[in-house]
C-alpha cells in the first residue's frame, strides 16, 4: 500500500456483515453506557441533595409565612429572570399538613428527572401560609401546551393527588400584570 488512500478502498473479503453486526453491537453498548451514566448522575444528584436536605426544617414544621425556593443553578426565583420570563407555573393549594410530603416528592421527582421535559423545569416553590400551603413548579415556556400538560400530569402522579384536586397554571406575564395592578402601578387598562 504505497498510496495513503489504499486503506480506504472497499475490501472484498466478505466481512461486511460481521463488521456491521459489530458496529450495531457497539452502538447498543454505547447507548446502554450513556443510559447508565445518566442514571448514575441522577442518583449522585439525589444523594448530594439529600445530604443537605436531611438537615433542613421541613415546610410543615414552619409557622407563619415562609417560602422555600429550589431552582436550577443560575436561575433566580424571579419572574423577570431570563429563564423564567416566557414561562409560567403550576400552582397547587394544599390543606395544612400535606406540604412536607408533597414538597419532598416534588423535589425528588425534579432531581430524578421524572418530568421528562428536558431543560423546561426551572424550579419549585413551597409557600407556607396560615390557612393553607401552596406548591408551585416553574417552567420556561408557557406557550408550549404539550409540555405544560406533561408537567401537570407528572405533578399529579408524583404528588399522588386526588383527581378532583384543583391545579392552576399561571403565566409569569399574568402574574406581573396582577402584581402591578394590585400595587397601583398600572390601571386595569394596562397603562
Amino acid at each position: 500500500m504505497n498510496n495513503k488512500f489504499d486503506a480506504l478502498k472497499d475490501d472484498d473479503s466478505g466481512d461486511h456483515d460481521q463488521n456491521e453486526e459489530n458496529s450495531t453491537q457497539k452502538d447498543g453498548e454505547k447507548e446502554k453506557m450513556e443510559r447508565d451514566r445518566s442514571q448514575s448522575s441522577s442518583k449522585r444528584k439525589v444523594e448530594q441533595f439529600w445530604r443537605f436536605y436531611s438537615h433542613m426544617v421541613r415546610p410543615g414544621d414552619l409557622t407563619g409565612h415562609s417560602d422555600f425556593h429550589l431552582f436550577k443553578e443560575g436561575i433566580k426565583p424571579m419572574w423577570e429572570d431570563d429563564a423564567n420570563k416566557n414561562g409560567g407555573k403550576w400552582i397547587i393549594r394544599l390543606r395544612k399538613g400535606l406540604a412536607s410530603r408533597c414538597w419532598e416528592n416534588l423535589i425528588l421527582a425534579m432531581l430524578g428527572e421524572q418530568f421528562m421535559v428536558g431543560e423546561e423545569i426551572c424550579g419549585a416553590v413551597v409557600s407556607v401560609r396560615f390557612q393553607e400551603d401552596i406548591i408551585s413548579i416553574w417552567n420556561k415556556t408557557a406557550s408550549d401546551q404539550a409540555t405544560t400538560a406533561r408537567i401537570r400530569d407528572t405533578l399529579r402522579r408524583v404528588l399522588n393527588l386526588p383527581p378532583n384536586t384543583i391545579m392552576e397554571y399561571k403565566t409569569h406575564t399574568d402574574s406581573i400584570k396582577a402584581w402591578e395592578e394590585f400595587h397601583g402601578l398600572v390601571n386595569s387598562s394596562g397603562r
